[in-house]
């Protein structure tokens, strides 16, 4: 499952460079390159705004650029939907999602899965694992591969998606695994999750569920966050924010992780060099 496999921990933007001129997806991955960073998130969550005729320029310029895709899919997603039209929309989305990634030669996608709407855990579980299976189903069939198809950890805990069930999904399937996102951990548990000893243990139960496999494969965002006891409200720039990405990245040395870090931040590439910055500097 997916040709690329990463050598290295690499850093990118959540969509286009705000430097990038003309503002547009093959001129923010040139600036990526410019920029010194490796990687570019395709930003699908209102819609799939890269056409399918657009793709293929989109796939040889990230090519030639040596920069590695990956994209957020839409907002507009829950597979455990208790409404059988937006059920059916979540998965169109999703495939529609995944199949344009593809043609762009990306790497993984990510979406906020599911919403528990008051039912058990469990049986939120059952529901997303039928119909995530649907989508890999349907993605088969569209002769999409070489994707990975990742549910993200999510920020509030209204929201399906805590660490145990996005590691625990992962083992289900072949081409699933997990989009870690520090931030929405921090905030999910209104600001646990923010010293080095804490990301030890998500990297810890990562690597218990998924093998040394979970952290060589790694889709990683992260950025400042505001949150209530709620949990997430909106992205912060990391230096406006109580988050200790110091420690995050100490983590990471750690345990030797490789794979892709997107910092959705506000300020796109400035908050993404920050990181990469101080990770190159990290002993």
């Amino acid at each position: 499952m997916a040709k690329w496999k990463p050598k290295s921990l690499l850093f990118g933007t959540p969509g286009i460079p705000i430097s990038t001129k003309p503002h547009d997806t093959v001129n923010g991955i040139k600036r990526v390159k410019e920029l010194g960073l490796d990687a570019m998130e395709l930003e699908f969550v209102r819609s799939v705004n890269v056409s399918k005729e657009k793709a293929p320029l989109v796939k040889k310029t990230a090519q030639e650029q040596g920069i590695i895709l990956t994209s957020h899919g839409q907002y507009y997603v829950n597979l455990a939907s208790l409404d059988k039209a937006k059920l059916a929309a979540s998965v169109k989305r999703m495939v529609d999602a995944g199949t344009r990634l593809y043609e762009c030669g990306g790497w993984s996608i990510t979406w906020h899965a599911a919403f528990y709407q008051g039912r058990p855990k469990e049986k939120v579980y059952e529901i997303v694992k039928r119909n995530l299976k649907t989508v890999l189903s349907q993605l088969r069939d569209k002769g999409v591969h070489d994707v990975w198809i990742r549910p993200e950890l999510t920020g509030k805990e209204s929201q399906w998606g805590d660490i145990d069930e996005i590691c625990k999904i992962s083992q289900e399937f072949s081409n699933v695994m997990p989009c870690i996102d520090f931030a929405h951990q921090h905030a999910r548990y209104n600001g646990k999750y923010n010293t080095y000893e804490e990301f030890c243990e998500v990297l810890k139960k990562i690597e218990k569920a998924l093998g040394r496999e979970g952290l060589n494969n790694m889709h990683i965002q992260v950025c400042g966050i505001n949150y209530t006891p709620k949990g997430e409200r909106n992205h912060l720039n990391l230096k406006n924010s109580d988050f200790n990405y110091k420690a995050l990245l100490k983590a990471w040395k750690t345990f030797k992780i490789k794979g892709v870090v997107i910092d959705e931040s506000p300020n796109v590439e400035s908050d993404a060099l920050l990181l990469q910055k101080t990770w190159k500097q990290m002993k």
